[in-house]
């Protein structure tokens, strides 16, 4: 099945999910040109190890509780708090419970 992706100009629902959590799976809810907003979800104990993204990012969770490793410090992000970080940052998101969160990354231009 298709991924169903946002259309441009109506509302989306990303509420938290609740009861069907811990069936659901991350997805891309839309691509544009300079912007990509993912809902994350991650059971209890997984683990995206380091990475880099070169644009900056927001992390808002929606449920649950995640850990965030990034700049030298351990951050908690619990349902309706947001983490910024910018381009480049190494960082580490780890779900301390079933949780969901919306991701948006600012996508940089290519040839400058």
């Amino acid at each position: 099945m298709a991924l169903q992706h946002v259309t441009p100009g109506e509302p989306w629902d990303i509420k938290p999910l609740g009861a069907s959590l811990s069936g659901a799976k991350t997805a891309a809810l839309f691509k544009a040109e300079h912007l990509e907003v993912i809902r994350l979800v991650l059971a209890a104990g997984s683990v995206l190890p380091p990475h880099r993204v070169p644009g900056d990012i927001t992390l808002q969770c929606l449920e649950g509780e995640l850990r965030v490793e990034a700049q030298g410090k351990d951050r908690r992000l619990a349902a309706g708090q947001l983490l910024f970080l910018p381009g480049d940052a190494l960082h580490k998101v780890s779900a301390v419970q079933d949780s969901s969160a919306l991701l948006t990354i600012a996508l940089l231009r290519s040839g400058g």
